[in-house]
């Protein structure tokens, strides 16, 4: 894998042991986009890179008024003294709607859905940057600027 994420797909092919419709396929028809190819598909990364430390070329841009994060109960307090952070991952990650955010919480149960107040963030200096697959990725957001939707 290079500095920006990308692994080459021939190589990914033989040591998977996979066929390239195979992969084409699960890109394609992966819901939440997590996967992407380059534009000649020889190379193939995550699309938010997740825990590695990867460059993947965002440009900061300015976020829709609120965005929205899922999670469970049982880390409100936790979200309410140190906000949200990024923990082993690249960036801290929130749904543009509801619906969403509503997905993500329910991974690990009963889902609650935090608002961010991004546009007060913004204004402030925070940094905002949106996934290929349309996920909104910022370092840290402080518990200001969160509330229970």
């Amino acid at each position: 894998m290079d500095e920006n994420g990308w692994a080459d797909v021939e190589e990914l092919l033989i040591k998977a042991k996979i066929d390239r419709d195979i992969l084409e396929e699960v890109v394609a028809d992966n819901d939440k986009q997590r996967f992407a190819f380059n534009d000649d598909h020889t190379k193939i990364r995550a699309s938010q890179g997740h825990s590695l430390k990867i460059n993947l070329d965002l440009e900061s841009m300015k976020p829709p008024y609120i965005l929205y994060h899922g999670t469970v109960r049982k880390f409100l307090d936790s979200i309410f003294k140190k906000g949200l952070t990024k923990g082993k991952r690249q960036y801290v990650h929130l749904s543009k709607d509801i619906e969403t955010a509503k997905k993500v919480g329910q991974r690990r149960g009963s889902p609650v859905i935090l608002e961010i107040d991004s546009a007060k963030m913004y204004r402030k200096g925070f940094k905002f940057f949106l996934s290929k697959n349309g996920v909104w990725l910022t370092y840290h957001v402080p518990p200001i600027y969160i509330k229970s939707a």
